[in-house]
């Protein structure tokens, strides 16, 4: 049953023109990725496509994906494989959102209802794993063992991100390497992949590899950072979800473990109350904003998140300038400054 799935590389009108420049720069090649995309989501059970489409047509940033392209494109790659590889690594971050949603309970993601609120928990972790085995026959396309063990493993470390952040949820003893663990496998694995496999498929030297590797691990650290922030403090007609999700499932990110270090025993209570017995009241979300404002926690968590995008920006000096590399150094800016 074919499905009509619009494919739309936007989620606002109003996006940062770094990304917008990533995007024309990969346009053509973002075409043919997303025909792939609709195409590789074709099956004989009707809710397959139709469940998979109803996330990937609320469009998204299609950050990662441009990643791979313009990864590959700084390293002068004249093949073909970038298109199938960048739409393997779409599907796999898709699948993983649709298995978060049915971990973390959630409603709402772009701004629609969840995949799991419309068909239920079954059906969206079987379409998830569905995306992942799309997403493994794509890999093989691109003839090279390097490519799959590379996203095959990050698979693996999203996954085990996923189960470690189970470990930390609810317990505001968590220090902050163990949540820059956590953010460094189920957020930053897949941007790093992205990038690294671009200089593999170009058969580029050890350094260069390394060198986008280190580029999308600290890019997709302070990714995650930035959503972290926004999660107490963006408008919920631009996040895309519900404001105040990560507290409300007492979710033990960077602004929480910087005010509850900081805070006196009357804030560290509150803090166990609403988080570790998720005894919440109706103005708690309130009182826990004005806390993290109290003691910097967003202005900090957001300084964080610069010093891992000046890192990732230093990591492309071993390329030469040029069109690519100029939109992935500003792209940078785009991940600490987006407000959704």
């Amino acid at each position: 049953m074919a499905v009509v799935v619009k494919l739309s590389n936007t989620s606002d009108s109003n996006e940062l023109s770094a990304l917008d420049a990533l995007r024309d720069l990969c346009a053509k090649d973002m075409a043919r990725v997303n025909k792939l995309i609709i195409d590789n989501m074709e099956s004989k059970v009707p809710l397959i496509p139709q469940l998979a489409g109803h996330l990937i047509a609320a469009g998204g940033k299609r950050l990662r994906p441009l990643l791979t392209l313009a990864s590959a494109g700084i390293c002068n790659y004249r093949g073909q494989s970038h298109i199938s590889l960048a739409t393997a690594v779409e599907f796999i971050h898709t699948a993983t959102l649709l298995h978060d949603d049915v971990v973390d309970d959630s409603d709402l993601r772009r701004g629609r209802d969840t995949a799991n609120a419309v068909w239920g928990n079954q059906s969206s972790v079987l379409v998830g794993d569905f995306l992942f085995s799309r997403a493994f026959r794509l890999m093989v396309q691109s003839d090279s063992i390097r490519v799959l063990d590379i996203l095959a493993n990050a698979s693996a470390i999203i996954a085990e991100g996923e189960v470690a952040q189970l470990t930390t949820a609810n317990n505001t003893d968590t220090e902050e390497d163990s949540y820059l663990n956590v953010i460094s496998s189920k957020t930053a694995a897949l941007f790093a992949a992205a990038c690294q496999i671009g200089a593999v498929i170009a058969e580029r030297p050890n350094h260069e590899e390394a060198a986008l590797y280190q580029y999308g691990l600290n890019l997709g650290i302070a990714f995650q950072l930035v959503d972290d922030y926004l999660d107490y403090g963006a408008p919920d007609n631009r996040l895309g979800k519900d404001v105040g999700d990560d507290f409300r499932e007492g979710k033990i990110t960077l602004p929480v473990i910087l005010a509850f270090r900081r805070g006196n025993s009357k804030e560290q209570e509150f803090w166990r109350r609403t988080l570790e017995s998720l005894n919440q009241n109706e103005d708690d979300f309130n009182y826990a904003q004005k806390l993290l404002n109290e003691h910097s926690a967003l202005s900090e968590t957001q300084v964080r998140a610069r010093g891992y995008t000046e890192t990732a920006r230093a990591a492309l000096n071993v390329f030469p300038q040029g069109p690519h590399k100029k939109a992935l150094e500003d792209v940078v800016d785009f991940c600490v400054d987006r407000s959704h």
